[in-house]
């Protein structure tokens, strides 16, 4: 998927299935860890989105089973791997709330686009 822009955003992906399979109850912007390899990849716009999910574990919020892929010119050796885990960055107070609707009313965490704002940084759109 090519990248977009719009108000300011840069979009790298979108998961346009959440929509239809879930019910957004409650959308939130999350930031993102990324290494220098998954950050010029997401700036060629390339990534994917759409089979992963965030899970809270060990107090963090985590990206899992997303997919961004290597990084051509960057070499053999300062490679990333495309589909590990990323952690999300989110205040406590948003990471309490979503661990409590998670365990008590059997909620989701999926994320709804993944983009760089107007300073640069990556930010993530997940949906309850």
């Amino acid at each position: 998927m090519a990248a977009s822009k719009d108000d300011g955003r840069k979009r790298v992906a979108e998961n346009r299935k959440a929509r239809f399979e879930f019910r957004v109850e409650d959308d939130l912007e999350a930031g993102i860890v990324l290494t220098g390899t998954e950050v010029k990849s997401l700036r060629k716009g390339q990534a994917n989105i759409a089979e992963s999910y965030a899970s809270v574990e060990g107090g963090e919020l985590w990206l899992i089973n997303s997919y961004i892929p290597e990084y051509p010119g960057a070499g053999p050796f300062f490679q990333h791997e495309p589909r590990r885990k990323r952690k999300l960055l989110i205040s406590k107070r948003e990471l309490h709330k979503l661990a409590i609707a998670i365990e008590r009313k059997g909620m989701t965490i999926v994320p709804l686009s993944l983009y760089f704002n107007a300073k640069g940084r990556a930010k993530l759109k997940l949906a309850l």
